[in-house]
């Protein structure tokens, strides 16, 4: 990773590069604000803020895409607030100890490193999970239960809908932790949207008890079995939707199994149903349990 050093105290900036290169870094080091402006590119960009009769804006300008640490004697608006408002990205007060230097600099690796998957993963979602068929249309009341045979469909219209209300999404899986999600449901956070997978698990009189907990809290639930007319916050994706929705995707032999299982389960018994799976009962029952299906009784 390239460091330029922008400093006219030559032996400082000698003694930051040789320490740094320690750490791996490959440093340049320049003395005028002109010679660091015939650089193309650099990750990061160590910047004096009193170079003597120079302006430094300039490099902050062309290298606003990379970090900017400023080098400052002391704290006040033209060392710290205003070059932070133009672009850089933190400050350091000379003299410093090079360890947090070194701190600083890990920080921002990883917080643009985590930016650029964020990003990854919001274009991502835009992609392949906002399709228009799968849109909450009724007013949303909370807790909202989601009900579909298909767990992807569920997935858009949550995403959809966060998307749209610009909410971050707080993620829990039921299937991970059953028997605590009284303790998990407790912390759910009140000003943000929690997505639940998972409420098909539970029997019928803990989903009572789950409602109750979250009652008024911005929390979707996922269901993907059972009945779930009692409760009044309700939102079911019907099967042509999701026909409509995947007429182009090619379902996996497991996604196959589950989405059948979940769609027949109550039209056919056990015998019948795995039967027509072409399965025993026993893998009948293995199956549900890996997909975390509940038999109704």
């Amino acid at each position: 990773m390239k460091i330029l050093i922008i400093e006219n105290e030559i032996y400082l900036a000698q003694s930051i590069a040789a320490k740094l290169s320690q750490f791996g870094f490959v440093c340049e080091i320049v003395s005028s604000i002109d010679e660091a402006l015939k650089f193309e590119s650099a990750n990061i960009i160590l910047l004096s803020a009193n170079i003597p009769g120079q302006n430094f804006y300039p490099v902050i300008e062309k290298f606003k895409s990379s970090i900017i640490i400023m080098m400052i004697p002391y704290v006040n608006d033209d060392t710290v607030t205003n070059p932070l408002k133009s672009g850089a990205s933190d400050y350091i007060v000379k003299p410093f100890m090079i360890d947090e230097l070194i701190r600083k600099i890990n920080h921002y690796i990883e917080f643009y490193q985590l930016q650029k998957e964020i990003i990854f993963y919001r274009d991502y979602f835009c992609n392949s999970l906002l399709i228009p068929t799968y849109t909450i249309n009724t007013k949303v009341s909370f807790p909202l239960i989601i009900k579909s045979i298909s767990q992807k469909a569920i997935d858009m219209c949550v995403v959809n809908y966060a998307i749209q209300k610009r909410f971050a999404i707080n993620f829990i899986s039921l299937y991970k932790d059953t028997a605590n999600y009284r303790e998990i449901l407790k912390n759910v956070p009140k000003t943000q949207l929690t997505y639940v997978i998972g409420f098909e698990t539970l029997p019928k009189e803990e989903k009572e008890e789950c409602i109750k907990e979250i009652k008024n809290i911005p929390v979707i639930l996922s269901c993907l079995s059972g009945d779930v007319s009692e409760f009044k916050n309700t939102f079911e994706i019907n099967i042509k939707e999701i026909a409509h929705g995947f007429q182009d995707d090619v379902l996996s032999v497991d996604e196959y199994i589950k989405t059948m299982i979940l769609k027949f389960e109550d039209r056919y018994p056990d015998t019948e149903l795995s039967k027509r799976l072409g399965m025993s009962r026993k893998s009948l029952w293995e199956k549900r349990k890996k997909y975390g299906i509940t038999k109704k009784k």
